[in-house]
């Protein structure tokens, strides 16, 4: 295996959203395959299409270049084991079916629907097995000239793996270390459907074969077939064959108590989808983390440190950090709680981190959304440099800059008014004629002048520095004000002085 080169596959169901669980999966992937100069492959199982959703594949592919993690070979990209869609690759299936059957570790089963039905009213927790399958319609019930007779009848059948009674099987998971199973707790899964569609378990062990995948990284959800694969995996094509596995830890809910699901995202008030997803039988828009304002770098970086660190007190990595920090030896066997609080961290840590013209495109929509109008890019990249540090989510720098753009719609004169008094308006009032004969406008002269111009009046300017913030931007809040007077210029910040005086009189 050692020998092999590194190919990992990511194979989603095209259901829905994508869940940041996925999307951890993913860049595990990735990670892996781009530290082993490997290849990182997007395979769709779409072979029930029962739950097929339109629109969905291009979602998919929409979050992974929206995050940065290019598959290099994909249904998009193409690759030398197209096709990547398992729907595509139908024919390819039932061969593989008929030869378990031909072995004798496979049946034909003829059980219509509502006959299994009958058989869970009758017989509590009924299961398809070892114990139940000589009592139900099949290949091992039935006479050989029977089996023959319903095959050449086109009678309608699914063809099922029969599960040695009690067998022990083992496989090395790569961050659980050896799991062992007992093969008797596991019914007899279908393998190939009625419609001649293979179910995920022979698709997934074919197409690892095929498309000689060397690791496979799944969620520890997966753990409970892992006996039907490696079965498969044995009966087909040998052990030695096998990609190594990884299941990873579940993300869970902030309390700890089960793994994190949309609803708790809509319970709690936060994203558990890349981008947003609208369903199109109902219309209705969960919210992703890049609509909520995370930017993609962010989002990558809180998901790595979901169940995995690289030893150090280090939590701020770029994806090109983490492909050269990434151990599957650091990736922790427990589940790791999500922390909404701590996603929000991450983003602050990379809008401080990265130049603001690096995402200002991304901020703009959410201006044009306030009714904001940007004219000016540079002014614009100022305007952010002095409000970034108050920034978690990008639409927050609008609710922290709208006032450089725009006269504020509201001035909090109740936190001026108790305070107030004659000195204090003659004070402003005698500051408007400096402004208005100011020659130069920069915030160290101005803070200069201003503070000069206190001493004068034996005022104190930290009791005149409030009146004057809640002036230019409306409320206590915003960075220095001597900064905002430069930005927003002399007319505006004379005109906005003005207005106030008069709600004060």
């Amino acid at each position: 295996m050692e020998n092999k080169k590194v190919r990992v596959r990511f194979a989603p169901s095209p259901t829905g959203g994508l869940h940041l669980g996925g999307v951890r999966t993913v860049l595990f992937n990735y990670l892996f395959a781009k530290q082993n100069n490997g290849s990182f492959i997007v395979r769709i199982e779409d072979t029930d299409q029962t739950r097929f959703v339109a629109g969905a594949e291009q979602y998919i592919f929409d979050c992974l270049q929206w995050c940065g993690l290019i598959p290099d070979e994909s249904p998009v990209n193409g690759g030398p084991f197209a096709p990547y869609r398992q729907s595509e690759r139908k024919p390819i299936y039932k061969s593989y079916a008929l030869e378990l059957i031909e072995k004798g570790y496979a049946y034909y089963a003829f059980d219509t629907p509502e006959q299994l039905e009958e058989k869970r009213k009758t017989i509590p927790n009924f299961q398809y097995n070892h114990q139940t399958r000589k009592q139900c319609i099949n290949s091992l019930s039935l006479s050989p000239e029977e089996v023959l007779e319903k095959l050449a009848a086109n009678v309608p059948y699914v063809i099922r793996i029969k599960m040695p009674e009690h067998e022990t099987v083992t496989c090395n998971d790569m961050i659980r270390g050896t799991v062992t199973f007992d093969t008797g707790l596991t019914d007899d899964k279908v393998l190939l459907k009625a419609d001649g569609m293979p179910t995920y378990h022979l698709a997934v062990v074919v197409d690892d074969y095929l498309m000689q995948i060397s690791h496979a990284f799944r969620g520890e959800e997966w753990l409970p077939s892992a006996p039907i694969h490696i079965l498969l995996w044995k009966y087909l094509f040998g052990l030695d064959k096998m990609p190594q596995w990884a299941h990873l830890p579940l993300i869970l809910k902030p309390d700890g108590n089960g793994k994190l699901s949309k609803r708790d995202g809509e319970r709690l008030g936060f994203p558990v989808f890349a981008m947003d997803w609208t369903d199109p039988s109902t219309g209705n828009t969960t919210t992703g983390f890049k609509e909520r304002g995370f930017l993609p770098e962010a989002f990558v970086n809180m998901l790595a440190m979901l169940g995995w660190n690289n030893g150090s007190e280090q939590e701020i990595f770029s994806l090109t950090e983490l492909i050269e920090n990434f151990s599957i030896e650091r990736i922790h066997k427990g589940g790791a709680r999500f922390d909404y609080e701590k996603a929000k961290w991450f983003n602050h840590s990379w809008l401080q981190q990265l130049p603001v013209q690096h995402y200002a495109d991304k901020v703009k929509p959410y201006f044009e959304k306030a009714g904001i109008h940007i004219n000016n890019d540079n002014y614009l990249h100022q305007v952010m440099d002095l409000v970034k540090e108050r920034c978690q989510l990008l639409p927050d720098f609008v609710t922290q800059s709208s006032f450089f753009f725009q006269h504020p719609e509201q001035i909090d004169t109740a936190a001026i008014n108790g305070k107030w008094n004659a000195a204090k308006q003659q004070f402003f009032v005698e500051l408007i004629r400096n402004l208005e004969l100011a020659t130069s406008w920069d915030a160290e002269n101005l803070e200069k002048d201003f503070k000069e111009m206190a001493a004068a009046h034996q005022l104190k300017p930290g009791e005149l520095m409030l009146p004057f913030r809640i002036m230019l931007v409306g409320g206590k809040f915003g960075p220095h004000v001597f900064d905002i007077a430069a930005a927003i210029g002399q007319a505006a910040t004379i005109h906005r002085i003005k207005h106030t005086l008069q709600l004060l009189s």
